[in-house]
């Protein structure tokens, strides 16, 4: 039923982060970070063309080493604020003056680089199982729980949650987050609210270690020992 749909896996990689310069393309784990997701990504038995969308030639160059298709160069979007569903849109819409016309779009950000072949055919499956139009990872909180959140003001503590600080962790409701590592819109929906957070989007939940975003150089070192945990990941 699957492969009835023509689908497009979308990895944005813009060559500009600030925290770490050149962040998806910087090793991790013995490859570059994109890496890992493009051999996801073309691991699996659902997705058709695995393209990467970036405004960098290295990055197309370490694309391209990994067999991901770059025919092009990302024309918008590439700064610090454009929402990256704006560069998912973009690119989608370039891919179809080469390849024709898609059914549905899979996001894959690049920072995400511990979710594997097997989180993306669940979402995928799960996708077409409840007739979704636009799903989104989410993670669900553990012992870092928000419920718990203060601000600290002149080494004043004060909770974001008033009510919660005498109830048991048990007694709390369950809070996810959502993390960019596998969202999925039909192409029609991407294209008409621009978002994957259109108006009936669902929830895919994966694992923490999965969800995993890395930004910064603490975020790296943890997914690096995550990485000598478990192993290949695919």
């Amino acid at each position: 039923m699957y492969k009835k749909r023509k689908i497009l896996a979308i990895i944005p990689a813009r060559g500009g982060s600030k925290r770490i310069p050149k962040k998806n393309i910087i090793s991790l784990a013995g490859k570059p970070m994109i890496a890992w997701t493009i051999e996801a990504a073309k691991a699996s038995q659902y997705i058709d063309t695995v393209l990467v969308s970036t405004d960098c030639n290295d990055v197309k160059k370490v694309a391209f080493e990994y067999k991901a298709e770059v025919p092009f160069m990302r024309l918008d979007a590439a700064d610090d604020y454009s929402p990256v569903s704006e560069a998912t849109l973009s690119a989608l819409l370039q891919s179809e003056e080469y390849y024709g016309a898609y059914d549905i779009v899979v996001q894959l950000m690049a920072n995400c680089p511990l979710r594997g072949v097997k989180e993306i055919d669940n979402a995928i499956e799960s996708f077409f199982e409840n007739n979704q139009e636009s799903q989104v990872s989410f993670f669900k909180y553990g012992w870092m729980n928000p419920w718990w959140a203060h601000t600290i003001n002149d080494g004043i503590p004060s909770a974001l949650f008033k009510d919660v600080g005498q109830k048991r962790s048990q007694d709390l409701e369950k809070l996810y987050c959502p993390t960019g590592a596998i969202w999925i819109s039909q192409s029609k929906v991407l294209k008409n609210y621009k978002t994957f957070y259109s108006p009936n989007y669902r929830a895919q939940e994966i694992n923490w270690i999965s969800a995993m975003d890395i930004d910064d150089y603490e975020d790296l070192k943890m997914a690096e020992a995550l990485f000598n945990l478990n192993g290949n990941i695919l």
